[in-house]
Order: structure tokens, then C-alpha cells, then sequence
């Protein structure tokens, strides 16, 4: 998939996916959910199309770094489809019927995959699939 290219690279695949669909060109499937996901943040439209993909976001400076964003709703669309870890689709499916909004369910998911990711990089470990799930399970209230 996406994953191992470096920072650059990544980003030129947001950069040059976005530039197909605003061109009309053919896509590959994975251009084509990269695409689908900028399309629906229009406040990082002008961070994909700028001629600074090296850019850092500083969390210092209060920057939320536009491509780790949809990178976690590339990464929350994975799992879904996958139902990986188990259950987590019908998760997304309670979530998101009780937003009446798929991209407001994977934005509450989000939180939870970005803190499972963040205790992992701490502790140098991979990430705990069973206590992410938990996480995911008490969002949805599918813990009772």
C-alpha cells in the first residue's frame, strides 16, 4: 500500500491524487480513496496543491499536520473495510449512524487511533489492537 515511502512521497501522492480528480483524469483505486478523502477537507485543499510538500506542522504552533489527518481517515477506511481489528465495522456503523455523518464517525475514531498510535511510538511497541478496540467499543457504547 502507501505505507514505508518517505514523508515526500506520501505527500506527492495526496498532491498529484488531487490533481487528477480536479483535472478529470483516470485515477488508480488508491488515487481515487486518497482523492475522495482530500475532497472532503476543503481547508487542506491549498496545503495539497502548494509548492511546499515539505513543510512541518508543529503541534508547538498550534498546526494540525493536514496529511497525518487523512492519512488516520485512510487508515479508519482500511480497517472498516477489512473489519481489522474484528468488530470494528460495527462500529463504524453505530458511530456513524448516530452522527447521521460517516465522516463524523471516522473523525471519532480518529481520536481513538491516533492516541492507540501515540502510546505505541511512546512505549516502542506495536499498537494494542485488543485496547484500541476497547477504545472504539466505548465510543460507540457497545460496552454494556
Amino acid at each position: 500500500m502507501i505505507f514505508g515511502q518517505n514523508r515526500e512521497e506520501l505527500r506527492q501522492m495526496y498532491a498529484d491524487a488531487w490533481a487528477k480528480r480536479s483535472e478529470c483524469k483516470p485515477m488508480s483505486p488508491l488515487e481515487t480513496q486518497i482523492a475522495d478523502v482530500v475532497e472532503i477537507h476543503p481547508e487542506y485543499h491549498g496545503d495539497v496543491t502548494s509548492d511546499d510538500l515539505a513543510k512541518d506542522y508543529s503541534p508547538e504552533s498550534g498546526q494540525t499536520n493536514p496529511f497525518l489527518h487523512m492519512g488516520l481517515h485512510l487508515g479508519i477506511r482500511e480497517q472498516v473495510a477489512t473489519n481489522r481489528p474484528a468488530g470494528i465495522a460495527k462500529v463504524f456503523e453505530t458511530l456513524a449512524a448516530r452522527a447521521g455523518d460517516a465522516h463524523a464517525a471516522e473523525h471519532e475514531m480518529i481520536e481513538c487511533l491516533a492516541e492507540t498510535l501515540w502510546e505505541a511510538q511512546r512505549d516502542n511497541q506495536p499498537p494494542d489492537e485488543a485496547r484500541y478496540l476497547e477504545r472504539l467499543r466505548q465510543l460507540a457504547g457497545l460496552n454494556r
